[in-house]
């Protein structure tokens, strides 16, 4: 499961390893959370890679009411291509979220909830595998959301949580976000964990208001007070059976 994550490398990294034309204008972010504008690398129109920003909280396209994308922050990924609420999406509309590690809780002495950062062992940031979609409201405002799947944990984060995000290698970016790969099941799948680190951080970032590099150092001491802030509620996985007869979209562009 993914709740929160952090992006801070060099822009210029960041087109080079997602094969982007230019540079984005990102800033660094240390502590993104869900219904958060967040950026995203898809194909476009002209079968280009680009970066756009969107909402992080899927809205399906025919959906009533756009507070849905609360809880719709992750998606299973081995039922994505199934249900009404991601179907489409998984079949079109993929994209990957740049990230350099996200955030997961884990039982530490006293009943106490531990936040720990998790990234890979080289530094090196990785594209999480999301599905992204576009909702008009009935004036025909137009808001484009995403989600985050996730898969089985490793073995590296199986103690924390049985859930982990999906992680797509470099060299498989090119199938998960070409369209015309219309089931790319196999990259549905835990990263291997040898390729993964970890570390306890402050409890700071259980908090939105922290958005700053002290978000990802490690815990080194126990000056963060218990008196912090609860870590945030675990992000529902939507498993839904919405309703089948929903028109297939075509295109968002």
């Amino acid at each position: 499961m993914c709740g929160r994550y952090e992006l801070h490398t060099n822009p210029a990294a960041i087109a080079l390893m997602f094969g982007l034309e230019h540079p984005p204008h990102i800033e660094p972010r240390y502590n993104i959370a869900p219904m958060q504008q967040v950026p995203i690398v898809r194909v476009n129109a002209a079968g280009e890679r680009e970066l756009v920003q969107v909402r992080w909280g899927l809205v399906p396209r025919w959906a009533k009411d756009p507070s849905i994308g609360a809880r719709m922050i992750n998606a299973r990924g081995e039922t994505a291509a199934t249900k009404a609420s991601f179907k489409t999406a998984y079949r079109r509309h993929r994209c990957l979220l740049p990230a350099d590690g996200f955030y997961e809780w884990r039982q530490a002495a006293g009943g106490t909830k531990q936040p720990v950062r998790i990234g890979m062992r080289d530094d090196a940031p990785f594209g999480l595998a999301g599905l992204y979609e576009r909702w008009l409201s009935p004036d025909g405002e137009p808001l484009d959301t995403c989600t985050i799947l996730t898969t089985e944990a490793n073995a590296l984060l199986r103690p924390m949580h049985d859930r982990m995000p999906v992680i797509v290698a470099a060299e498989a970016f090119g199938r998960w976000l070409d369209p015309a790969e219309t089931d790319p099941h196999d990259l549905v799948a835990p990263f291997p964990a040898e390729r993964m680190t970890f570390h306890a951080v402050s409890r700071k970032v259980n908090s939105v208001r922290n958005d700053d590099a002290s978000c990802i150092e490690p815990l080194v001491t126990h000056e963060d007070e218990q008196a912090a802030e609860p870590p945030p509620e675990a992000p529902a996985e939507i498993d839904d059976e919405a309703d089948e007869d929903t028109p297939v979209q075509t295109s968002l562009f």
